[in-house]
């Protein structure tokens, strides 16, 4: 079945929309802020997401933008009637839908239901692969876990999530800021110098020669990359 991720820092309309899925079964999963939502679908398998667009913190369509740049998952934007402009700009940068409140449940249900249906069908379900293996560098996100040439090796937090960022896309070189910011979860604002240094850790951990890293590499003047 799949799991659905409720956004909305109202928490009388999170225990409602929580109420109307609940009888399809569904696994909810609640969130109050953009960022609690980020970090949400970071951590578990979410297949569609309900986000509403004024938020502290993160408003949702920041937050749209930052889930269109990790993942396909259908996001249906909670919107109020005078939210017009930002209902535009959300479908722009990648909402699938929106609900206008206050809600209809049998509408939220034939939306969600919708969505599901077409996720489903392109095959955008399928998960993640919980196991990646870039030449000795081998990470497995279930046990949370990476060896390298079958040695574990000890890696702090900030320092696996990157490197899980960089397996999940091979040969995508990601700028410092960008890395900062879906890590950290947090905008970077020249805080990036923090990334060099991680990365030269996880070098110092997974090359044979970290001076000369064949598989880390940096692309000078862009950011970083792990060599497929």
């Amino acid at each position: 079945m799949a799991n659905i991720l409720i956004c909305d820092d109202e928490r009388d309309i999170v225990t409602a929309l929580k109420i109307y899925l609940s009888s399809e079964g569904y696994g909810l999963y609640e969130a109050f802020t953009g960022r609690q939502a980020l970090e949400i679908v970071r951590k578990h398998t979410i297949h569609l997401v309900l986000m509403d667009i004024m938020m502290p913190e993160m408003d949702g369509i920041s937050a749209t933008a930052k889930l269109r740049e990790e993942c396909n998952i259908p996001i249906i934007l909670l919107t109020a009637k005078s939210e017009d402009t930002d209902k535009v700009l959300g479908l722009n940068i990648g909402a699938d839908d929106y609900i206008t409140k206050p809600f209809n449940p049998i509408e939220v249900l034939a939306r969600v239901r919708s969505q599901l249906r077409r996720y489903t069908t392109l095959g955008g379900m399928e998960q993640k692969p919980s196991k990646l293996i870039i030449g000795p560098i081998a990470v497995d996100d279930e046990t949370k876990t990476v060896t390298v040439d079958g040695e574990t090796v000890s890696l702090t937090p900030i320092e696996y999530n990157i490197l899980l960022l960089l397996m999940r896309h091979p040969g995508r070189v990601y700028s410092s800021a960008q890395i900062y910011e879906q890590v950290w979860n947090e905008a970077a604002f020249g805080s990036e110098g923090a990334v060099a240094v991680h990365i030269r850790h996880l070098r110092e951990k997974l090359e044979i020669n970290p001076s000369d890293p064949r598989y880390l590499k940096v692309v000078w003047g862009l950011g970083y990359k792990i060599e497929p």
